[in-house]
Order: C-alpha cells, then structure tokens, then sequence
C-alpha cells in the first residue's frame, strides 16, 4: 500500500513538530516521522528540564554560519514574542532567568504538550518509531518524493528534513539528514561539536584538575594561535561563568566559547574581570607580610589562588619581598590566562552541532534546497545558535519559514 501527503517531515524534534504543525494548520495533509519511539527529545532534557525555549533579545549576531546573514529572514519573520504568544495562548507559564533566557515554570513536557497538540490541530499525523530507508527524487520516482519507511511506501511532492545533527547520540542523533543533503548534491560545512565542554592533559594540567567544581565569572575569547593585536579586538569575548572539572573547563563561558574554538587554538581567559589586579598587588606589597597566595585568594577563590601559585616557586614567598615585575607579570597572566585545550568532550556532551547544510544552497526565504521540493531546517542547517535559547528560536524561525511556503499537492 502506498501513503500519499503533501509533504513528509522527517525529524519529530523541535523543528519538525513545529513545521508540522504550522503546515497542517495551513490545510496541508502532513506526515511528521521519526525513527525515535520518543518525541522530542532534546526538548525534554533541555533547561534542565525545564526548556529554554527562547531568548527574549535574540536577533542574527547571536548565530554561528558560513553566511551570517542567512538567517536573518527567517529570525526576523518569526520572533521570540511570536513564540511567546504561542505559548500564552497554551497557558504555559514562563520565567526570565539570565539575560533573556526564557524557561518554562514546570516543565518542558509543556512545551512538548503544546507541539503535539499544535499538530493535532493540523490534522498532522505522526509515525513513530519509523526509520526511512531511502529517499528518491521526483525524477527518479515519476514525479513525487518516493520514500521507502518501516511502514510502507510513502510519496509527497515535497519533504521536510528535520533530523538535526549529531549531539547526543544517546538520544537518537545520527547523520541522516547530511546523508540526504549529500545525496542530492548539496554542500556541506563539515559538522563539529558546539556548546560542549573543553579537555585538556599533560602535567600542564594537573594543578587545576584538583579545582573540580569551582566555579568564578570570567571574560573569555578565542583567536587563532598566530592572532594579531587587531584580530583579538575583534574576537567575540563572553563574559560568564568558568566551572573546572577533572577533565577540563565547562560552565557557560566555556560552553559558549567552544562553538568559536578550532582544534589546535588558544582560548583566553580574564579571570578577574573588573578587577585591577597590578594596583591592588602593589598595593598590598607596600602593605603586607602575607603570603602571595594569601594576598591573591583575596581577588580570586582561594583555591585557585593556591593552585596557581603552586606553579610558580618565584612566587612562593611574602608579597613583601616579591619584585614589582613579578607581581606586574601574575597580574598579566590571571588577566589574560592562554591555553590551549587538547579537544572537548564531543558529541556525547555537546548541546549542538556547529557547521551542517551549507547555506549557499538553501533559499533563506523558504529553506528549500536547490533540489526543488527538498527543504532543510533547524540544526541540520549550517546556522548554530550561542547558549540560552537561540538554537530553540532558530528551529521556530525556520520551521516556520519552512512551513509558510510548502503547499498542497495539486
């Protein structure tokens, strides 16, 4: 038996529910399938569980693309107040918790509740699990998308990728959509791990592996090992919190700044921001007996202090008796803290995937590939949000760009 739809979503996640929905509100007949027997999974485990689902202030300078201008369309025709409304017209309550970061007040099963019921809405009818196991052009199938799933034959004239990309595989990431986009010739910017917390090794290490579970607020960059004066004033900086862990640095200011970072460069870190480290030193020398150590856990966490000069036997000594250069040069180095991490924790940890379908050969209007009636969006596409509810407003956006321009089979 053969199923016929106007349109297929493959993906049952952030985007493909909400595409689903909005298209079979329209009057569409839609199939939304996913080789997951869960729905929306990342949703539930995002926020804490409890969904960022947005960013109040969020607008395009906050996205990672080859092009950055690409998502500009679809941000600007769906904003994080239309999600919003959705929202209130669903009686789902929501509060503010850090810089326009927008969380349910229950749970995110709300948020998925509210999809589901969006699609019921739209008549939408949902398959899952269901795997696809090949996908054929209209030119190869005689004149719709033809579909080979664990249920049977399925032909559309247009179809919908909405697989996401390849973070957290325990709940059922895979490849899938790039394999898609590979098949019809599209190009892809090669996917990597974003939002995901940094590793380091080598007895470099081995002082701050002791530090796990400290955490302090930072400014924090990243710049091509080789990076002029110039390019570091232009390099985006994050002001958020550092956590040390056994293996490394997390928290948000890592999270944030790992989309940034490339294999083999150094990332930056202030870790006394706001403070005039080389004045108060010298301060304290013309002051103080104490130790160095003792001084400087006044201005950073004690036990980073500790760790730190342990390092520097220079600097194991009374405040007192230290040289204003050496006092001048720890200031310098806790301001501007250069390392260089051995990789990050991977897929298996990271919130995203950075890179995906190459822009170029999707509309920024409609998504639709350059293979007509082929349409990408969400994570899949090469368009990566920073920490705190972008990439959730990104799959919105684009669903519903997606979603405006698919029509009914004739």
């Amino acid at each position: 038996m053969t199923h016929q739809f106007d349109v297929v979503v493959i993906g049952a996640g952030a985007a493909g529910l909400f595409c689903a929905a909005q298209a079979g509100q329209r009057g569409l007949k839609v199939l939304l399938l996913d080789h997951s027997e869960k729905v929306a999974e990342k949703i539930r485990i995002s926020g804490g569980g409890r969904c960022n689902f947005t960013n109040r202030d969020a607008t395009p300078a906050q996205f990672l693309s080859e092009n950055p201008h690409f998502c500009r369309s679809a941000l600007s025709r769906y904003t994080p107040q239309d999600f919003i409304a959705l929202l209130q017209h669903h009686n789902i309550p929501f509060h503010e918790k850090h810089k326009g970061q927008l969380f349910c007040d229950r749970s995110a099963e709300d948020v998925i509740n509210m999809l589901l019921a969006e699609c019921e809405a739209g008549g939408v009818t949902r398959w899952q699990p269901c795997g696809v196991q090949s996908l054929k052009s209209p030119q190869e199938a005689g004149g719709n998308y033809e579909l080979h799933s664990d249920r049977g034959l399925i032909t559309a004239p247009q179809v919908v990728i909405a697989t996401g990309g390849l973070s957290i595989p325990k709940i059922g990431a895979t490849d899938f959509g790039y394999r898609i986009a590979k098949q019809f010739g599209l190009r892809l910017v090669e996917p990597r791990a974003g939002l995901v917390p940094l590793t380091f090794d080598g007895e470099g290490w081995v002082p701050y592996a002791q530090l796990a579970g400290l955490a302090l607020p930072v400014l924090i960059e990243t710049s091509p090992a080789d990076a002029t004066p110039k390019q570091r004033k232009k390099a985006v900086v994050f002001p958020e919190d550092l956590l040390f862990t056994h293996r490394g640095l997390s928290g948000p200011a890592v999270l944030q700044i790992s989309s940034f970072w490339r294999e083999g460069q150094p990332i930056h870190i202030n870790l006394a921001p706001g403070v005039d480290l080389p004045a108060l030193l010298l301060r304290a020398k013309a002051t103080s007996r104490k130790l160095i150590a003792n001084e400087l856990a006044s201005l950073v966490p004690g036990r980073l202090a500790d760790a730190w000069i342990s390092t520097d036997p220079a600097l194991q000594k009374p405040i007192s008796e230290a040289t204003d250069k050496a006092l001048l040069g720890l200031a310098a180095r806790l301001a501007d803290w250069e390392l260089t991490p051995s990789g990050s924790e991977g897929y298996r940890k990271a919130e995203v995937t950075v890179g995906g379908v190459d822009t170029r050969d999707l509309s920024s209007q409609t998504l639709e590939s350059k293979q007509p009636g082929l349409y990408f969006i969400g994570e899949v596409v090469d368009v990566t949000g920073w920490l705190g509810g972008y990439n959730f407003q990104w799959a919105w956006a684009s669903a519903h760009a997606c979603a405006q321009a698919l029509t009914p089979a004739r």
